[in-house]
């Protein structure tokens, strides 16, 4: 009975972090360049010994949420017609240099501001390959495939487009703005770009509503089943204990 016990308690624990997880992926379906989070499952022991552990055989068999991660697939692609509007095809991101520091997004809708520069919706500068702040001359903008940037048929820079080794080396910053590790090292993607195009978000609406009602009905189960086991443990009690 204890086994059960534990078994639910974890399952309940575990479903009740993946339904946050769930309704955030939700919200943010719309949202441009915003990148879903999936959650992971973790032994509640680790190391060498964690296979001979009392509580590893007791726990583990049912599963620990281990937190959440990134998922990397591919937004859908959405013609706009703007000029500064740009969207990443593949791997990698934007660098953007905000007051908190350098972050990371596959939100590529810019604009030009009065002083040249390239910039976020948020006014925060867009990072080129080389790692500096984009400053555009006036005249009609041309973006290319690989990321080179001419201004009235001279090039002006390059945007530059970043890859990490793991999806667990971004944090999430609000809904589409990401935070690298200190020890993640940021390499030069071979990702394509496009030119009057967004990415939308990688959460499918209706894939996404159908996890909610999943993720939802596995909780009530699991607060069902603890129920159950609460109601043998006050039985056991009041028929045990006044044996001893």
């Amino acid at each position: 009975m204890d086994s059960g016990y534990y078994a639910a308690y974890a399952g309940l624990l575990a479903r009740t972090e993946a339904l946050d997880s769930a309704a955030s992926n939700l919200s943010n379906a719309n949202t441009t360049g915003f990148r879903a989070e999936r959650e992971y499952f973790r032994s509640a022991v680790t190391g060498p010994h964690a296979l001979e552990s009392q509580l590893n055989r007791t726990v583990n068999d049912f599963g620990v949420l281990g937190g959440n991660q990134l998922s990397m697939a591919q937004g859908a692609l959405t013609t706009t017609g703007n000029t500064l509007d740009v969207a990443i095809e593949g791997s990698g991101f934007f660098a953007v240099q905000t007051k908190a520091g350098l972050r990371y997004t596959r939100d590529g809708a810019f604009s030009r501001a009065v002083n040249g520069m390239l910039t976020t919706s948020a006014g925060d500068a867009v990072m080129s390959a080389q790692g500096r702040a984009l400053l555009l001359p006036p005249g009609e903008i041309s973006i290319g495939a690989d990321g080179a940037v001419s201004v009235a048929g001279g090039v002006a820079g390059s945007i530059g487009v970043f890859n990490f080794a793991k999806a667990s080396d971004l944090t999430p910053e609000g809904t589409n703005r990401y935070v690298a590790a200190q020890d993640a090292k940021a390499t030069l993607s071979k990702a394509t770009l496009h030119q009057g195009s967004l990415e939308s978000s990688n959460q499918d609406i209706i894939q996404g509503s159908l996890q909610m009602i999943l993720v939802q009905r596995q909780a009530e189960m699991m607060q069902k089943a603890l129920s159950i086991f609460h109601t043998e443990f006050d039985k056991t009690a009041s028929e045990e204990l006044p044996r001893v």
